[in-house]
Formats: C-alpha cells, sequence, structure tokens
C-alpha cells in the first residue's frame, strides 16, 4: 500500500480545493498578481470586467455578473438580482489583499565588503527573523514603454521571478554566541538582501544573460529618441543595479531604457503545499490574507449559479490593510460607498437611495484569526482558543478592534449552520494586545461581523492553516450569500 494512503485524509473536495489554493498563493506574491488571478477565475465563470472609470451605467443590468479593479490590487466583484425592489439589499464580504513583505526602495543601489546589496523598506508588521536564510526573489508590477503601433504609449506589466535572486544571510554562531537567546538586529544595516558580488557584476556576469540589456540600447522605444532612452537607462542605472535592471528587462521582454519605474516586493520562492500527515495543514505564505480572497471569490463563484431575485452579492478585496489601509485603493477610500452610490443612480434603484440601501445590507469582514499554538497555551484566553480545521473564528472584542455584536454574530452562526460549517470563538487575553480588520473602518458604513479561520504563525514569511478549512470557508460565503437576507429579515432589532 502507498504510503500516501495509510493515513486518513480529508475528504477529497477539501483537498482538492486547499491544493487549488496552494497554486493560486504560489502564483499570487503581490496584490498585483493576486487581482489578475481572481480577474481569470471570474471571467472564466463568466464575470465581465468592466471599468470603473466609464460613466456607462447600462453595463450593470439586472442578473449581470461583474467586477472591476482599481490600482490593479483591489477588486469589486459582484452580481446584480434579476427582480431588483424597494427591499433589494447588498451582501458584502471583504477583506485584504497585502502580506507584509519587503519593498525594494526607489533608490536601491547599495553595495558592501564586495557585495551588492538591495535597499528594501519594510511593509506591514512582519515576524522579520523568518526572513533570514531564505530563497527571495523580484516580483511587482513594472511601467514599460510600449512599442506596439496600437495601444497606450506606457503599460503596467506584472513581474515575477521564479528563480531565487536574494537572500538575508544571518551571522554564524560562532561570531555571536547569544544569537539563540534572543535574536535581534538592526533593521536598517542588518536586514539588506544580497544579490550578487560586486565581482561577478563587473565581469558582466550574474544574470545567465549577459549584460546585453543593459549599457547602450539596443532598438529603442518609440516614445523616445535614442539619446533619450540612453539617458533614461543611465538614470535608471545610477538607482538600481545594472544586472538587476538586466533580469527584470529579460522577465519582462523588454530593454533597459524601455522600464519607467516599478514596484517590487521581495518574496519566497518556496510554492504554497498540502501537509502533515493526514494533508491536514497547509503550509504557505500570505495566508493571511489570501485564503479569504481565494475563499470568497470562489464562494460568489458558486452562488453565482442560482438566481439571486432580489440581493446584490458584493466581494470587495482591499489593499494596504497591513498598514492602516488609508490609500486610495484600501478600505478607508471611497470604493466601497462609490460602489453603492453607482448602484443607486441606476433607474431601477433610485427610489431605493443610498442610506435606505445601506441600511438593509450587511457585510462581513474576513481575515485569519489566532489558533491556540501547542507552544505557548498561557497567550490565549482559556475559552477562546480557535484549533485549525475548526471553521469559522468569531472574533469579538468590546473595544471594537473586532465589529462583531449580538446581532451581527446571530445571523453569522445562522448562515454558517446552513452550510454545515462549524463554529469557534476568539477573543483575546485582558493583558494582551488586540489587532484588527478593515472591519472598524467599513462598520461605519454597515452592520458588520468579523470572522476568520484559525491559522498559526501569522505575519511569518511561512503561515500554517488547515486544508479542511479552505472547503469550509467557500461553503460559508456560497451559503451567505444565498441566505442571509432571508434570515436578516426572521430578526427584528430596530
Amino acid at each position: 500500500m502507498s504510503s500516501s494512503l495509510r493515513f486518513p485524509i480529508y475528504k477529497i473536495s477539501s483537498l482538492i480545493s486547499a491544493i487549488r489554493f496552494c497554486e493560486f498563493v504560489t502564483s499570487s506574491p503581490t496584490p498585483f498578481h493576486a487581482v489578475s488571478n481572481l480577474s481569470s477565475k471570474l471571467l472564466a465563470s463568466g464575470f465581465k470586467s468592466i471599468s470603473e472609470r466609464s460613466p456607462d451605467l447600462n453595463q450593470f443590468q439586472p442578473g449581470s455578473k461583474l467586477f472591476y479593479t482599481r490600482n490593479q490590487s483591489s477588486i469589486v466583484a459582484l452580481t446584480l438580482p434579476s427582480h431588483p425592489s424597494k427591499e433589494t439589499s447588498i451582501s458584502f464580504a471583504v477583506g485584504h489583499l497585502d502580506s507584509p513583505c519587503l519593498k525594494v526602495r526607489p533608490v536601491s543601489k547599495r553595495q558592501k565588503s564586495g557585495y551588492l546589496q538591495v535597499g528594501v523598506e519594510l511593509y506591514g508588521g512582519g515576524i522579520w527573523p523568518s526572513w533570514f536564510d531564505r530563497d527571495l526573489s523580484l516580483t511587482g508590477r513594472v511601467i514599460i514603454s510600449n512599442k506596439s503601433a496600437n495601444g497606450p504609449s506606457y503599460v503596467s506589466k506584472l513581474v515575477k521571478i521564479d528563480r531565487p535572486l536574494l537572500r538575508i544571510p544571518s551571522l554564524a554562531i560562532h561570531l555571536d554566541r547569544s544569537i539563540n537567546d534572543a535574536f535581534k538586529f538592526n533593521k536598517e544595516t542588518e536586514f539588506l538582501p544580497i544579490l550578487g558580488l560586486v565581482a561577478d557584476q563587473l565581469n558582466g556576469t550574474g544574470t545567465g544573460q549577459g549584460p546585453s540589456r543593459t549599457g547602450t540600447p539596443q532598438p529603442f522605444s518609440g516614445n523616445s529618441t535614442p539619446k533619450e532612452n540612453e539617458d533614461d537607462v543611465a538614470k535608471m542605472e545610477t538607482k538600481h543595479h545594472p544586472l538587476l535592471l538586466a533580469v527584470l528587462a529579460d522577465e519582462l521582454g523588454c530593454e533597459v531604457g524601455d522600464i519607467q519605474d516599478f514596484e517590487l516586493s521581495l518574496y519566497d520562492t518556496q510554492p504554497s503545499t498540502v501537509g502533515g500527515l493526514s494533508n491536514e495543514f497547509v503550509f504557505s505564505p500570505r495566508c493571511d490574507n489570501l485564503m479569504t480572497s481565494f475563499c470568497s471569490i470562489e464562494g460568489l463563484c458558486e452562488a453565482a449559479g442560482s438566481s439571486s431575485d432580489n440581493t446584490i452579492r458584493c466581494v470587495i478585496l482591499f489593499d494596504n490593510e497591513e498598514v492602516g489601509s488609508v490609500s486610495h485603493h484600501g478600505a478607508e477610500s471611497n470604493l466601497l460607498p462609490s460602489f453603492v452610490e453607482r448602484i443607486v443612480s441606476l433607474p431601477t434603484y433610485e427610489k431605493i437611495g443610498y442610506h435606505n440601501l445601506l441600511a438593509n445590507s450587511f457585510l462581513v469582514s474576513a481575515d485569519m484569526g489566532h489558533a491556540v499554538n501547542p507552544n505557548y497555551e498561557n497567550k490565549y484566553e482559556t475559552n477562546h482558543s480557535p484549533k485549525i480545521n475548526g471553521g469559522i473564528v468569531i472574533k469579538t472584542n468590546a473595544n471594537q478592534r473586532y465589529t462583531s455584536n449580538a446581532q451581527t454574530t446571530f445571523l453569522l452562526r445562522r448562515v454558517a449552520k446552513k452550510a454545515g460549517v462549524p463554529t469557534q470563538e476568539f477573543e483575546i487575553r485582558n493583558d494582551s494586545t488586540c489587532g484588527s480588520t478593515v472591519g472598524p473602518h467599513l462598520s461605519t458604513h454597515v452592520r458588520t461581523v468579523d470572522i476568520g479561520l484559525a491559522q498559526l504563525s501569522m505575519h511569518s514569511i511561512r503561515e500554517t492553516a488547515g486544508s479542511h478549512d479552505v472547503r469550509y470557508y467557500i461553503d460559508f460565503f456560497k451559503t451567505y450569500f444565498d441566505v442571509v437576507r432571508e434570515y436578516d429579515l426572521d430578526l427584528k432589532v430596530d
């Protein structure tokens, strides 16, 4: 008998969903890539891509399935009811797409002791020691000149270099015998990734392609003269290592002179995977919060297969939650209010009105939660210690770091019961600090409940979640979109 069959595994649908999630995470090292991959899923499920900048409201027809993006790093996906009425409401599921990481500085060129280094800035609150001695590479988006005869003069292209390029080396224990007692380091001077050796750059090696795309440009962009192109290359090479630029150009299939600007992050090249004796775990980067992003869109696509006579279903996935949500594409932006305003401007919904529509709506703020860690049980409140593969975690905080209250958790539990998904509770200890979500920002507009799934090592470069929980989450979101309005009408509060 194969060793893989000696242990019981979770039902096949759960395992398939977990494997698909792993594939999604591996191909989504940035919010830009996540939005691109989720857009492909929506298109394959019959959704139509529209532009938020378009004034054309004719696309918002009864029964339509639509989505649009903002900044390539946030996304709004929706289905409109076939027969809207004055009782129509919106069932929101929201989350975020960003995770703690290292971002390449606008001037990244560094050099010390014969090593090429890359200047980086810390994004969010990561467990930064977990980034040492990992096989890191570069990913993000690059603005390049468009040589095509048609289309815009410049385009934004995604890049993900699959091979390891960088490393943040730790100090050998022989040089610091106290390193296992307290691993402390200076985040500015002792946390710089090395890219290569100075000698290799001088010899024109290190990319596998040679320096053909650096120095004097090859065929120049149609948007500038050869002299301007040379100047662009020279300016770029004063800010970033020429061989780094060459690697980017090779990956994008362009010349260094075509590169106008970029937003690059470092990421761990080790793929996401299912693991554990019974395949009960997901070992992965960015579980927080790509698990919510993946499962909410999957649930919306599954729910879209059934008719909705009177409810608008909507998933909004924001950027910049890890740094406070204050941006044009974060939860503090007008992304949600402008969506509602667009809906009530449609002739069918004008009589409902903006405030009435929101008053009848409901929002699930979905983020990840903290599973009890067996090595640190004393860090958890005794009766509020969620377990991996234990289903939905309802997150409560009296000081409103989470927005759940009796009304919203009641509805949440009813939906979960209908979906066959177990629930568990999380609250912090009184002697501990509490994180937060996009929920508090959005609860100023609409009734909100905060939920998640239990995971270990949140904000580490490698996190651990439950493989069975992936299917739980998808089933929950599908059922939520189908029944929450019906259950809401059963409850009298105001």
